[in-house]
């Protein structure tokens, strides 16, 4: 992924928190990534960890209409998927797609109601609204707005060990292409920081 995509999403959302009036902590932790498919308008996702600890997790994403965050599991992290600004569309499976005979649908809870959903077909939050997902739950989302923030509450996150994709090319975090000064450093390259 290029540099100058990286500083340009980073521009974005930064401007984006600003109109919606998200106050970002002192030292937010980023993350910008195409999922290693070089492809970022239509594979993408930026997201700051706000918090990460032992027991809990939040993020606060940010993504352009076009830009998927392809499907994948956790073996291990329960996660509330919030709309915080704009429009988001996600589709639901109770396993890995593709992999035979799907259930017809699953149970899950939106804004702690339980709502039975048809596996992979569309459904779209409004600003506000919440899915719960349950470690197992196969899940995409994108935004049906022109931009949408996105919130995470979960469990305890690990990045490294409890992102299962259902297509096998994707990595967590992507190759980097320096054509430009970085803005902002990224949590993968913080990682590799001896």
């Amino acid at each position: 992924m290029k540099r100058s995509q990286i500083n340009r999403s980073y521009r974005q959302a930064r401007a984006c928190f600003a109109r919606h009036h998200w106050s970002l902590p002192p030292r937010p932790a980023w993350d910008i990534t195409d999922f290693g498919l070089g492809d970022f308008r239509r594979w993408g996702l930026t997201l700051i960890n706000l918090a990460t600890q032992p027991e809990y997790c939040e993020k606060l994403m940010y993504a352009r209409r076009g830009q998927t965050t392809p499907c994948h599991t956790h073996s291990k992290k329960k996660e509330d998927i919030v709309c915080r600004a704009g429009r988001l569309t996600l589709r639901l499976w109770p396993r890995k797609p593709g992999g035979g005979r799907m259930p017809a649908s699953l149970l899950v809870a939106v804004d702690g109601r339980l709502r039975r959903l048809r596996s992979g077909r569309s459904f779209t939050l409004a600003a506000g609204s919440r899915v719960t997902l349950v470690p197992g739950v196969w899940h995409e989302f994108f935004p049906a707005s022109t931009e949408c923030i996105i919130g995470e509450v979960s469990t305890a996150n690990d990045d490294l060990t409890d992102n299962f994709f259902a297509d096998p090319r994707i990595g967590r975090f992507p190759e980097l292409i320096e054509d430009e000064p970085a803005a902002v450093r990224l949590v993968s390259e913080i990682r590799r920081t001896p």
